[in-house]
């Protein structure tokens, strides 16, 4: 069983983005800027901002947030981004979810200018994600494909559970396996037996939120787990969406948590951001 390493994998992007930010500034006078909008006070939302303000500073990047209370209406969101949108010093715009009951998210992310979408989440993006071009691509399950790629596993012809349908882990993760040449199931809350689709799978990629929902009889023997599951149980410490002490032993990699697949988000986030900063160069 080897672990797969995301939080010195993330410094290594991290340490080739600040690289390129220098010769940026140094050749094109090119400083990449990252503006988030950040809405309502919940906690967790508020740690990954501060993270994502952490990592920018440590690449060279610009970056600044824009805090509004969870009364804001939808219209003065939109008039933000709009603004963001005309500023030329901004590369990329981040809306750091989940937003209010009252915004209708899908809304406020179409408002984003594709070229400055560095999460990925713009109808256009997702549609040039679908038919394999060029896109921005979510950052966590971008970060997921450079982990397969850092640890030399071919993708072609395996057989991938994704579990989680959702619109920013399991669809754009199905995809990137697609086009990777893998054969893709993807299970879900309706899916009736999610264990046959998981014990069959040469690799199993879960993001869900639920607390060890992934047990040691659903994966086979020398399986590869992808856990993007974070959760904080009751005694205050984080655990993924696998069982990982039963399940570790019969995999031939496995993803910690925390330390395997979160430290990769905010690396491709800066990834992301630098791709739109050399576009406007």
């Amino acid at each position: 069983m080897q672990l797969i390493d995301g939080k010195s994998l993330a410094q290594k992007v991290q340490t080739s983005v600040a690289a390129e930010v220098e010769k940026l500034k140094q050749e094109e006078n090119i400083v990449p800027g990252l503006a988030v909008i950040l809405i309502g006070d919940d906690p967790a939302s508020h740690a990954y901002v501060k993270m994502k303000a952490k990592a920018c500073e440590q690449v060279g990047f610009y970056s600044i947030t824009h805090s509004m209370p969870d009364t804001i209406s939808q219209d003065e969101i939109i008039a933000t981004i709009e603004m963001i949108n005309a500023n030329p010093r901004i590369d990329g715009i981040l809306v750091q979810l989940p937003l209010p009951k009252h915004v209708d998210t899908n809304k406020i992310l179409e408002v984003i200018d594709p070229k400055k979408d560095v999460d990925g989440f713009h109808a256009y993006n997702v549609g040039r994600l679908v038919t394999g071009l060029d896109s921005f691509v979510a950052c966590t399950p971008l970060g997921v494909m450079k982990m397969f790629e850092e640890y030399n596993i071919d993708l072609q012809g395996k057989d991938v559970c994704v579990v989680g349908a959702s619109n920013i882990v399991g669809k754009p993760m199905a995809s990137l396996l697609l086009n990777a040449n893998a054969t893709v199931t993807i299970t879900h809350i309706f899916t009736k037996d999610l264990k046959a689709h998981t014990s069959r799978a040469d690799i199993v990629v879960v993001g869900v939120g639920v607390p060890g929902l992934i047990k040691e009889d659903m994966v086979k023997e020398g399986a590869i787990v992808i856990d993007i599951g974070i959760n904080r149980i009751e005694d205050g410490s984080l655990v993924g969406d696998v069982d990982f002490e039963n399940v570790a032993p019969k995999c031939s990699y496995i993803t910690p948590v925390p330390g395997g697949v979160g430290p990769m988000t905010i690396a491709m986030l800066l990834s992301n951001t630098l791709k739109a900063a050399k576009a406007r160069a």
